[in-house]
């Protein structure tokens, strides 16, 4: 998938608690070029149990006009528009999600509470099933640290590579690619095909500051501990796993545990790589 010329940053508004969300997806709308699209659902069972019929929707009106003027405080000259549908949220957003540039969602407070986290979080169902690439906003506001991005060569991990440098250049913020290997892996090699990576997909983002980095360990966590300084980290949903589901092992470390938003990147169309770095993959949806 491709996304369109007039394709939105969508954000899936739930109550008070997403308004980060918002701020953080008007950002990211304004820096692409895109219009904001906050989307509530409503659910006329819980209505009908109210005090009042009328007091859930006008409540839902309410969530999506203060969410609207934050947008606007945010990025005065954004394009808003809210909508209130009656359906179940996480399936609306899968399928808007098809037609999406980005999907901004919470992360159901993941971040930090050290607890098994259930796979029918919305969150880390929407990282697995979304049609575009997944934003999941944290709590607490990120340092301004580099923009983080893990690539372990794969084609779907160079489509989160060229997005990151994207994310870098509208922020004005340097990129850090890192790269994570086994212990018997010459990490000199390595990081010399992570530079050629680099440079190729620079070619036509000049002003971005780069770094590359390699170092040994299990992926997932060393990219986990490097968050904690990034403004942002973005992963492929799956990388170079073979046998791995919709969601790698990398790609919900960070979601679980990274204190910095995270975009993982999937619902893009791939293109063959060439070069040191290019090498098949069992699946070649990222």
């Amino acid at each position: 998938m491709t996304a369109s010329a007039d394709a939105e940053v969508l954000v899936g508004l739930g109550s008070e608690r997403d308004l980060p969300v918002v701020q953080q997806a008007a950002l990211e709308a304004a820096g692409h070029g895109r219009a904001l699209h906050l989307l509530h659902t409503f659910d006329w069972h819980a209505a009908f149990a109210a005090d009042t019929v009328a007091a859930p929707r006008e409540w839902a009106e309410q969530l999506i006009a203060q969410a609207a003027q934050l947008a606007h405080q945010t990025e005065p000259g954004l394009t808003v528009r809210g909508e209130i549908i009656e359906s179940a949220m996480l399936m609306t957003l899968i399928r808007r999600s098809e037609a999406a540039f980005l999907l901004a969602v919470g992360d159901s407070g993941m971040a930090g509470s050290g607890q098994c986290v259930p796979a029918e979080t919305p969150a880390v169902q929407l990282a697995a099933r979304a049609g575009c690439p997944l934003l999941t906003v944290r709590r607490e506001p990120p340092p301004q640290g580099p923009v983080l991005v893990g690539v372990d060569g794969s084609p779907s991990s160079h489509l989160a590579l060229r997005w990151a440098l994207d994310c870098a250049a509208q922020r004005g913020a340097r990129l850090l690619a890192m790269r994570v290997v086994e212990h018997d892996e010459d990490t000199d090699a390595v990081a010399e095909q992570l530079t050629e990576a680099l440079d190729r997909h620079t070619a036509d983002r000049p002003g971005v500051v780069t770094e590359c980095r390699v170092e040994h360990g299990d992926p997932g966590a060393v990219l986990v501990e490097t968050s904690r300084s990034a403004q942002m980290a973005l992963v492929a949903a799956r990388g170079d796993e073979p046998g791995r589901a919709m969601l790698g092992a990398v790609a919900q470390s960070l979601l679980y545990h990274s204190p910095a938003p995270v975009v993982v990147v999937r619902g893009l169309a791939t293109k063959p790589l060439t070069g040191p770095d290019a090498r098949p993959t069992r699946d070649q949806r990222p």
